[in-house]
């Protein structure tokens, strides 16, 4: 890049100084100062001449042209930062409690919505923590521990995924999570519904995750999912308000908190769907592939 500058400015010095622009400068150069200089229209003329030289200077010549066209341009970052962190500690318990926010959108919109769902999330969780403290008798321990916070799952140039989760420990232990997926390009949230041409894909991924349970367990004995079919806590399909994401590959993944498909010591458990399961039933390729 330095060198692209340099020979652009050695292309410039040997270019002539128009006639028009020539008359201009030497009328400046000949003119008397006055008494009291007007700083404003100074620092317009001084910017509207270098603006002309540099114009003057890529069309004339290609070579400029070219060097400038060569220099990068600064794209919108969007990003996800922590925007507030709670700690508490009190009655051998402990809440450590981070906030996400995501910016950059230009749909303002989508970003405060976001947003505001984030810190109402954070707040509520903050609130029955301390409610729960409040509630202990003098000298009682609560033994309750909470950790809540963010995972940056895929950023790429076409979606940003960004699940929350809570780690809940008393007696036994809990994560429930949520996500989020969203066109960076496009600037939307995307759901799962709007993935698909029509709702046929919710018996075909509700069929493919009960096959890997059973591959699973048949696999692994220490496997246990809420599968089999006399089972009346038994895995009977999503809906489309289904957890999910899409990862780094474009695989569309279907998550599960704790308890809702199989039993506690599992913890929160996800299944990857092959592609080609879904390719006649998506709406297109550019998010799942």
């Amino acid at each position: 890049m330095e060198k692209k500058l340099k020979d652009l400015r050695e292309e410039y010095l040997k270019i002539p100084i128009p006639k028009e622009l020539n008359g201009v400068v030497q009328a400046a150069l000949n003119e008397k100062p006055r008494k009291k200089p007007r700083v404003g229209r100074n620092i317009l003329v001084t910017a509207a001449a270098a603006l002309l030289i540099v114009t003057a200077s890529v069309n004339i010549s290609p070579a400029a042209a070219k060097a400038m066209s060569d220099i990068p341009i600064v794209e919108k970052v969007i990003k996800v930062i922590t925007f507030v962190e709670w700690k508490e500690e009190a009655n051998n318990s402990s809440a450590v409690i981070k906030t996400p926010a995501i910016s950059g959108l230009e749909n303002k919109q989508l970003e405060d919505s976001l947003n505001d769902k984030y810190l109402s999330e954070s707040k509520q969780l903050y609130k029955e923590f301390t409610d729960s403290m409040s509630k202990l008798k003098e000298g009682e321990k609560g033994n309750l521990s909470v950790e809540s916070g963010y995972v940056i799952l895929t950023d790429n140039e076409t979606i940003l995924s960004v699940q929350r989760y809570t780690d809940t420990i008393q007696a036994s232990s809990s994560t429930e999570s949520q996500f989020d997926t969203v066109d960076k390009k496009n600037e939307v949230l995307l759901t799962l519904n709007s993935l698909f041409k029509d709702d046929r894909y919710l018996q075909v991924i509700s069929e493919n995750i009960k096959e890997q349970m059973k591959r699973q367990m048949a696999e692994d004995p220490e496997k246990i999912y809420w599968v089999e079919d006399d089972d009346f806590t038994a895995f009977k399909g999503i809906d489309e308000n289904q957890n999910f994401y899409i990862n780094e590959d474009g695989k569309l993944v279907i998550a599960f908190n704790s308890y809702e498909a199989a039993p506690g010591y599992m913890g929160a458990v996800e299944f990857i769907i092959p592609t080609k399961v879904l390719s006649d039933l998506l709406v297109g390729d550019q998010y799942i592939h």
